[in-house]
């Protein structure tokens, strides 16, 4: 079975940048901050699933890949 994640880049500032993602292109609920810094995210509404570990590790593995932030992206499995 596959696992489908999209995100897309909403905000950014000097300390943080905001994504939506969810498993719906069309309708990415959810939010996640990714710290700077810390390359540390946080989900928006405290619940570290599957949906948002998925979605924050392949923001991490394209900045680490491009060396900037992705403006949007998916993460299949």
């Amino acid at each position: 079975m596959a696992a489908l994640i999209y995100f897309k880049k909403l905000s950014e500032d000097d300390d943080a940048i905001i994504y939506a993602f969810g498993d719906d292109p069309s309708d990415m609920s959810r939010k996640l901050t990714m710290n700077r810094a810390t390359r540390r995210p946080q989900p928006d509404d405290g619940n570290v699933d599957h949906s948002f570990l998925k979605a924050s590790r392949k923001i991490n593995a394209v900045y680490d890949e491009a060396d900037e932030w992705p403006e949007r992206g998916m993460s299949a499995s």
